[in-house]
């Protein structure tokens, strides 16, 4: 097989503008399109994106640490993904249905789950850390981009059912070549379903760049599926926030499926199993860190003439009281019995899986008193 050298594959520059409401600086800028969609945020909406973003950035850092202590057998950090995360979630209503990928830690929070029930699934001791039907979100898909599918098939009943409710997939860049991407979007623009599909392109399929994988930008290819499509800038909150109130109109109003692309970058390792200076430059890294979300926000804060001080001290408090909970919670969590992993393989009693789980209990009580 030949090697592709990715040194000169730039991404195009694509047909759709990338909205940025608030560059690095914090200066506010100008966007005809989406400045209607935060007219009814108000200061302390933007302290709340503020502690948001602070409390998921060090549940990342928490969760990194537990891992390396062994607390947990796994982590997929997002570090420098807060505002994609926090900024589309806080867009959404109570009743739109959310599918993640594995990384949408912030977006779980956000919808209620606890932070001790997201990271106990990584610790092992749990199959899944909540109940969907309860926060309207389902558990975290590992499989690469077959969540699509489950929002666009849950987005065409409520297509069938009359109901005003949007369904949300997140996945990343390395998603959107999965057939299930393709075949998701095709499916929400036949019967257009309202459906938001939102990609978080931050720069890395692995180890691999979206250079080696999309010769357009990711909203175009979107956009070709006849999807009503924006690009944004992921690491600004409030064209995120926008954005999203944009494409959750369109979905419920009935005009069809629609598609983000938020242009952020992975600070971290893909997981906690990765090393990620075998294939990007640290020029990169700085580059990004000049752009962080959180940074930006408090900037714009001062800008607004805004009690930062006290904002910022809020938002610590609760990320101090996030972090003594979780580590309380992982620290003192039992592990799972062995029969409990075949409990809720199926809804009903299944005679197959019950003979399974008795082979094997009786398989391990043959080393129960031995030498």
């Amino acid at each position: 097989m030949p090697i592709v050298s990715t040194q000169h594959m730039d991404v195009a520059a694509g047909s759709l503008p990338t909205h940025q409401l608030l560059n690095v600086d914090g200066k506010r800028i100008p966007d005809e399109e989406l400045d209607h969609h935060l007219k009814d945020l108000k200061e302390a909406d933007l302290a709340d994106f503020l502690r948001d973003m602070v409390v998921l950035r060090r549940m990342d850092n928490e969760a990194t640490a537990l891992q390396r202590q062994g607390q947990l057998g796994l982590w997929a950090p997002l570090l420098g993904q807060e505002a994609a995360q926090i900024g589309s979630v806080r867009a959404t209503n109570d009743d739109d249905f959310i599918f993640p990928s594995y990384r949408e830690h912030g977006v779980a929070w956000a919808r209620g789950v606890q932070a001790e029930d997201l990271l106990s699934v990584w610790r092992g001791a749990q199959a899944s850390g909540w109940d969907p039907n309860e926060v309207n979100i389902a558990c975290q898909q590992i499989v690469i981009g077959s969540q699509a599918l489950h929002a666009a098939g849950y987005g065409m009943g409520i297509k069938f059912d009359g109901g005003e409710q949007v369904s949300v997939a997140y996945f990343g860049d390395g998603a959107t070549s999965q057939g299930d991407v393709s075949e998701a979007m095709v499916f929400a623009a036949s019967y257009q379903a309202p459906v938001l599909f939102f990609c978080q392109n931050n720069q890395w399929a692995i180890s691999e760049p979206v250079a080696l994988q999309s010769r357009t930008n990711i909203a175009d290819r979107a956009h070709g599926f006849g999807l009503k499509t924006w690009r944004v800038d992921g690491n600004d909150i409030l064209a995120v926030y926008a954005a999203t109130k944009a494409a959750l109109a369109h979905a419920r109003h009935g005009l069809g499926p629609t598609f983000i692309e938020a242009v952020t970058y992975r600070m971290g390792s893909h997981t906690t199993a990765d090393d990620p200076t075998r294939y990007r430059k640290s020029e990169q890294l700085e580059e990004w860190k000049a752009k962080d979300p959180i940074d930006r926000l408090v900037k714009y804060l001062h800008e607004m003439g805004a009690d930062v001080q006290s904002y910022e001290q809020r938002a610590q408090n609760a990320a101090d009281e996030m972090a003594a909970k979780l580590r309380a919670a992982i620290t003192t969590m039992e592990d799972p019995k062995v029969e409990e992993l075949f409990t809720n393989v199926y809804a009903e009693p299944h005679e197959p899986t019950e003979r399974a789980a008795k082979n094997y209990l009786d398989y391990l009580a043959e080393f129960e008193g031995g030498e």
